[in-house]
């Protein structure tokens, strides 16, 4: 699979947010499927002392969401934040199509947000992102392409786990990223 879903969870909002857990899932958008996945829980604080800057505003919505939610920000077995991004490194190398990492697609929620924010991860790391920078992908533009033909699982399709759980919300996000591509294109022809 060349395509990789990545959500994380995070204690701001803009790219020096410090990172509370990594959930990512391989997926194919043309058919749907999902593979291989990563979710580690990451110790925020050790993303603070390498420079990261937690927003208040996000501390204040964090505390009015569900218990499990919540629970997973402070959980026990929390990874420092290199060992997660270094682990995170190792799931791609293993997991993405052989010597194929400089056209694997990350997709992210947001332009400027789950692939910007983990690629400033690394590099407050000292380390490299696993993947290339232009093949950053964009979860809310197909969204918003597919409710321009009238297309909206992202509203419509159930959803399966808990919310704001990194891994849960990235299989989500890879299922109506899917479904928006499939009915955007038939026979490998744009509908459009």
């Amino acid at each position: 699979m060349n395509h990789l879903m990545i959500d994380l969870e995070t204690m701001g909002n803009d790219a020096s947010a410090p990172i509370a857990a990594i959930g990512a899932a391989f997926f194919e958008p043309s058919t749907g499927c999902t593979g291989a996945r990563f979710y580690e829980r990451v110790d925020f604080v050790t993303d603070i002392s390498m420079g990261a800057v937690p927003d208040g505003e996000t501390i204040k919505w964090w505390l009015k969401q569900g218990s499990e939610a919540r629970a997973e920000l402070v959980a026990d077995g929390a990874l420092r934040i290199w060992d997660a991004l270094i682990k995170l490194h190792d799931f791609i190398k293993e997991h993405a199509l052989p010597n194929d990492l400089d056209f694997l697609q990350v997709w992210g929620n947001g332009a400027s947000f789950d692939c910007v924010l983990l690629r400033a991860a690394y590099a407050r790391c000292d380390l490299e992102a696993p993947w290339k920078w232009w093949n950053d992908r964009d979860v809310r533009t197909v969204v918003e392409m597919g409710r321009s033909v009238g297309i909206d699982p992202k509203r419509n399709a159930a959803f399966r786990g808990t919310r704001h759980n990194a891994l849960d919300d990235a299989i989500h996000q890879a299922t109506y990223v899917s479904e928006i591509w499939q009915r955007l294109m038939v026979n490998g022809e744009d509908v459009i």
